[in-house]
Formats: C-alpha cells, sequence, structure tokens
C-alpha cells in the first residue's frame, strides 16, 4: 500500500534519511552510527524538510523523535526529505494534526508506504559441503589470486572447482586475463542478511570495520546470523562469497538489512543504500526484491546513481511474467543508466525455472548450484536469481578495477549489448525478448568492450 497525502499525522518516532550536510551522511544527532536502536515500524513516511525546520520543530509538529537530522538548504536535486517511521497507518492525513504541527506542516507532498518485512532474499539452499580443512586449508580468494597459485589451471577454477562449469559458462578465466588487477580498490556493499565476518574466505576481503553496519539488529556488526538450512542464513554470505570469486582483489562493505528469515524493512534497506554510498561503495548488490514498489528505496537508489554508484538488484524467484522491485525499476528514470536488473538461466542458457521474466528485464547469468562460502568455515551451493546478480556486480568490480574505456554510465549498456543471445535456445522461445537485451552475461566480450587493454 502506497498513498501520497497533503499533510501528516503525529508520529510516535521519526528517521531522517535523504539530502545531508557533507560528511553526515545520513546520520543520528547524536551518534555516528544510524539510529540508536533496532525499532522496526509498521509504515513509514516520507516529509519534505524545508528551511527553517529543526530538530526541536519537527519534534514538536509531529509529536516524535527525530532520530537522525538533515539539516534543510542541501543541495539535492531530489530534494531533502525525513523519513519516518510509524507503528500505525493513518486512515487520514490531518486526523489529530493540529495547532503548531498544522502550520509547520501545512503544503508539504507527505508519502506513506508499508515498510515492515516489505523486502525478502530471495533463493534456495541447495547443498552443503564440510569444514576448513577440506575447503579453506589454501587461504582466501585473496590468496588464491596472486602469488605462486592461481585461480585457474587447465581451466579449471581452483579456489572452488564445484563451479568451474559455471565460470566457464560466463568466460571468468578470460575476464581475469583482460582485467588482471581483479577489482582492486573497488569496493562493493553486500546490502543482506550480514554475513559471516570469522570465515577464512573473507579474511583481507572486507572494508574498513567503521563502514559496517547491522541496521536489523542496530550495532556494528553485520553478522549473518540463523541456522544454516533455515530461512536466510547464509545468504548473503553466498553473495559475498560470489563477488569474490569474480572479483578476488575487490573489497566486499557488509550491511545487513535481513533477519535470518530473509526478510527486512523498506527503511532499513533505504538507509543501507545511502550509508554504502557515503562510505565509499562504488557498486551495491541488492539479491533481494519486493512486490511493491517502494519510493522511499528508489529515492536512495536514484540518489546514489546520481553520484556513479551503481546498483545491481535480482529479478526475483516466482517464475512470473514481472520482476521485483527494485529490479523493475532499474531500466528507466532517474537510476536506469547506473542500475541493472538479473534473472536467472541454467548451465545451458535456460530460463530457470524459478526466474522471473520481463520485456524490461536487462540480463541474465548462471543462477542455479553456485557454490560459496558458507557461515561455519563451510561451503554451500545456492540457487536464485540472488546467485545471479552478484556475478555481475563482481563484474563491475572487475571493470573499476581498470582503466574505463567507456563513460561510467555506459557500463549497463555495456552488459547488456555483450551478453551472450540465449534466444537461439528452443526451450526459451516462450521467453523471446524477455530475458535480456540479448541475454546471459558474458564478462570477457563486457571487458573486452568496455576497458582499455
Amino acid at each position: 500500500m502506497i498513498r501520497t497525502l497533503p499533510l501528516l499525522l503525529p508520529l510516535t518516532s521519526v528517521l531522517l534519511l535523504g539530502c545531508n550536510a557533507p560528511g553526515s551522511a545520513g546520520l543520528p544527532v547524536s551518534s555516528d552510527r544510524p539510529g540508536h536502536s533496532a525499532a522496526r515500524y509498521n509504515a513509514v513516511i516520507s516529509v519534505p524538510v524545508h528551511d527553517g525546520d529543526t530538530v526541536a520543530s519537527l519534534e514538536a509538529a509531529l509529536g516524535g523523535t527525530v532520530l537522525a537530522w538533515t539539516p534543510p538548504g542541501c543541495s539535492d536535486p531530489a530534494g531533502c526529505a525525513a523519513l519516518v517511521g510509524v507503528n500505525h497507518m493513518p486512515a487520514a492525513a490531518a486526523d489529530g494534526l493540529q495547532g503548531q504541527g498544522m502550520r509547520v506542516l501545512a503544503g508539504r507532498d507527505v508519502h506513506i508506504e508499508r515498510n515492515r518485512d516489505v523486502f525478502s532474499g530471495g533463493g534456495a539452499l541447495t547443498a552443503i559441503m564440510g569444514g576448513s580443512r577440506t575447503i579453506w586449508a589454501g587461504g582466501n580468494f585473496l590468496a588464491w589470486s596472486g602469488g605462486s597459485r592461481t585461480i585457474w589451471a587447465g581451466g579449471e577454477y581452483q579456489a572452488l572447482p564445484q563451479n568451474t562449469r559455471t565460470w566457464q559458462q560466463i568466460r571468468l578465466e578470460q575476464a581475469h586475463a583482460l582485467a588482471p588487477n581483479l577489482g582492486a580498490g573497488v569496493t562493493v556493499a553486500v546490502i543482506d542478511t550480514g554475513l559471516d565476518l570469522q570465515h577464512s574466505a573473507f579474511q583481507g576481503s572486507l572494508s574498513d570495520p567503521a563502514t559496517w553496519w547491522d541496521f536489523y539488529a542496530g550495532d556494528a556488526v553485520p553478522q549473518d546470523e540463523g541456522t544454516l538450512g533455515t530461512g536466510g542464513y547464509g545468504h548473503g554470505t553466498n553473495v559475498a562469497g560470489i563477488i569474490l570469486q569474480i572479483a578476488p582483489r575487490a573489497r566486499i562493505m557488509p550491511l545487513r538489512v535481513l533477519g535470518a528469515d530473509g526478510s527486512g524493512d523498506v527503511a532499513t534497506v533505504a538507509q543501507a543504500i545511502t550509508w554504502a554510498a557515503a562510505r565509499g561503495a562504488r557498486i551495491i548488490n541488492l539479491s533481494l526484491g519486493s512486490a511493491e514498489n517502494s519510493k522511499v528505496v528508489q529515492d536512495a537508489i536514484n540518489k546514489v546513481t546520481a553520484q556513479n554508484v551503481m546498483v545491481v538488484a535480482s529479478a526475483g524467484n516466482e517464475n512470473l511474467n514481472k520482476i521485483t522491485y527494485p529490479a523493475a525499476a532499474a531500466s528507466s528514470g532517474a537510476a536506469g543508466e547506473r542500475a541493472l536488473s538479473v534473472g536467472s538461466v541454467d548451465l545451458f542458457d535456460r530460463k530457470s525455472s524459478f526466474s522471473n521474466y520481463t520485456k524490461n528485464l536487462e540480463l541474465v547469468a548462471p543462477g542455479e548450484q553456485v557454490y560459496a562460502p558458507a557461515p561455519g568455515e563451510r561451503m554451500a551451493a545456492w540457487s536464485g536469481t540472488s546467485m545471479a546478480a552478484p556475478m555481475v556486480a563482481g563484474g563491475l568490480a572487475l571493470a573499476f578495477g581498470q582503466t574505463l574505456a567507456v563513460p561510467v554510465k555506459d557500463l549497463t549498456v555495456k552488459l547488456a549489448e555483450n551478453a551472450a543471445d540465449v534466444y537461439n535456445n528452443g526451450a526459451n522461445q516462450p521467453y523471446k525478448d524477455m530475458l535480456g537485451v540479448k541475454g546471459r552475461l558474458d564478462l570477457a566480450a563486457f571487458l573486452t568492450n568496455s576497458v582499455r587493454h
């Protein structure tokens, strides 16, 4: 449910998001971290911030507490906006709004939408393998990418050989030769269930801990939590591990917005997007989605893509002729040139039985049985469009690690135009023009036409 309202009710609590003073980037009033607790709200309301607003005046007008403050008069062309969490869905915009509140908020366009558990991380755990003695004895992905040991030997991917066929499909070995920096100096934000921060695979490959945050729990430790095989536990760990197999020298910024059941809120997803961009992420991976088009989240994406941050989103796993948001909005609007939607195919380039599809889907990648680290020094395979998206995010990291031969705004076009044709596959005839511009990710072709050699 999404409504645009002319005025606003008294509120129980307020979160601000949007236009920030230089260096403030969505920070709370009395802390350098977003939010004082892990409080969750049933609805979220976006309110324009005007000149003359103060924390005290908004609190008096809204009957709530300002948890983060964006000074009015910011330079964001989208306008300064307060993001407000409430535990009720107002039946009428003006109910109970009197006196000072009416004077302060009169004439403002107010937007309200459902907040709690609107987003989910898709995919399914399909296989679990053993511990560090048999899998991680050789070190992390960074160690495998250089020195006396190489990632590839005789056409086989050494780190996780179970993925050899998948990586051959997207021509990863050739991509590594075309982008020898392997993503060095590039930070990719993984906005997900968190990840296993202690896993050997990630040591030396994470961003500065000062950039981490758990928006779900309200602390600085975005640890993947739960029981492996139940809900979303391990989802973010898998996604991050896929990115590092594509771009072993990139850095992962772990940001947790989804709980152990794989669900999360509009407000936390939006906060994480702006947080990531403000702290140096060049690419944001969103292996999550919603059937609802969240204006709050899309506003955050528009804000960061205007700063040349790339956003990659998964298309959803319901086998429907429509894709989930924010992927569904990736090909149009303000973010169109720097956002990308990704669906899934199998090892034979056939549409995955679970993958959503539609005319505005931009790209597909192999998303079945993709092996990556799992919590507890293990390895596991997951299947879903959630696994296809990080392959594209990793490909962008490879490109950013080199000298680009094209403008940043053209990278998504290059990814789509240089994809391998999946429409010659008879099995895909029912999905003609609904599996991307051309089809499946081809990293070698993309890099050949995107970076200097």
